[in-house]
């Protein structure tokens, strides 16, 4: 018999949704997280209408609306001219809560759920999968043993060393470029995101839930690096005349958005989920929420049984398979609209923009951000 129904690798956002969903369902679940605390990093900011439903379904989801800021539309603008203004259903929109925020939530949601769940300071060293069940080899305190499940979920990252382990190809797609991102206070306290899609390139922003703004700023060859407050100031003056004063101490934080996906996901009895099995760009802000989508599928796969017959784990990794894809469509284009170009490229990307933006449009356009039919 093997020691656990499930145990999954990772204790971030999809992670902790994951163990939450597993162990309503009746499941002996175990989470084991390398670090002691919670990641500290500014991340994701978005929950969209699907991720609120996989919390619906985790008991967050009132907790999730109480706190957060409800996003009512976006305005995207170029060159001081609005070319699309929309607006989201009531019941369609973006909640703002920062990632770490909802990680707490999830973690008080786990141990409420099976305290005791979460092992911190569990580093996973390698898994196996043994046909009735997975292998699992971690290390606590210095000291290696082994673990055992019906069902191992990884999903310990973009770097995931396990999928490294199994030999799983971690494939390029198009799409990338390098943000600089930096949160600052905002006094208009309005519940809009702009999008300024200028000729020297992307600058964003979002209302944040303590009075301030998040800035997104993609750096092009004119610019340098965007990793010190001044030039990072300049980029927005210049581009959109707007002069951000940052909090004293602050410093821009600069990445690189890519995006992959692993050649499979489902390896016997060892499924990859969240970044493990996709990397999306962050510019649309959907790879939590993708997360999510997927570990709502799995655990509706596994069922109040307790584990998936190997057809339904490789009709979880089709499904998601394709709506990675499109969600990494949808976020190639948002890219595109935000790269530096000028002349007769400008002017056609303004006119899509404004198509796009146009009544006949408007509602296809919001239903694509906030992450419709997938």
């Amino acid at each position: 018999m093997p020691d656990h129904d499930v145990i999954v690798v990772g204790a971030g956002p999809v992670g902790l949704l994951t163990a939450c969903l597993m162990i309503q369902k009746g499941l002996d679940v175990v989470v084991c997280e390398k670090h002691s605390g919670q990641d500290p990093r500014t991340r994701a900011i978005g929950i969209h209408p699907p991720g609120l439903d996989a919390l619906d379904e985790a008991g967050l989801g009132q907790r999730v609306r109480a706190e957060a800021l409800a996003l009512k539309g976006g305005d995207v603008l170029s060159r001081g001219r609005m070319l699309a203004s929309v607006d989201f259903a009531e019941e369609r929109r973006i909640m703002i809560l920062p990632q770490r925020r909802t990680g707490t939530l999830l973690r008080e949601r786990l141990a409420h759920l099976a305290p005791g769940a979460l092992r911190l300071g569990c580093s996973a060293i390698s898994a196996r999968d043994e046909g009735d069940f997975a292998r699992l080899t971690v290390e606590t305190g210095g000291v290696r043993h082994e673990l055992t499940a019906s069902l191992l979920i990884a999903s310990d990252g973009v770097r995931s060393s396990l999928r490294d382990g199994l030999g799983v190809p971690w494939r390029t797609q198009a799409g990338a470029a390098t943000y600089a991102m930096l949160d600052a206070p905002d006094a208009s306290a309005d519940d809009r995101a702009r999008l300024h899609c200028e000729p020297g390139g992307l600058v964003e922003c979002f209302p944040l839930t303590d009075g301030t703004r998040r800035w997104v700023v993609r750096e092009s060859e004119s610019d340098g690096s965007l990793d010190e407050v001044d030039a990072f100031r300049t980029a927005i003056r210049e581009r959109i005349g707007v002069e951000l004063a940052p909090p004293p101490g602050a410093r821009p934080i600069v990445f690189r958005a890519a995006q992959h996906r692993a050649g499979r996901t489902v390896i016997g009895r060892i499924v990859l989920l969240g970044d493990s099995a996709h990397e999306v760009s962050p510019i649309g802000g959907q790879g939590m929420n993708l997360g999510w989508v997927a570990a709502r599928r799995l655990a509706d796969a596994v069922g109040d049984l307790g584990i998936a017959t190997a057809a339904d784990l490789r009709e979880v990794e089709r499904r998601n398979a394709r709506t990675a894809r499109r969600v990494q469509r949808r976020a190639r284009f948002y890219m595109s609209m935000g790269a530096p170009v000028e002349g007769i490229a400008l002017g056609a990307r303004e006119r899509v923009i404004r198509t796009l933006g146009s009544p006949p449009l408007q509602q296809r356009m919001a239903a694509l951000i906030t992450m419709a039919r997938l």
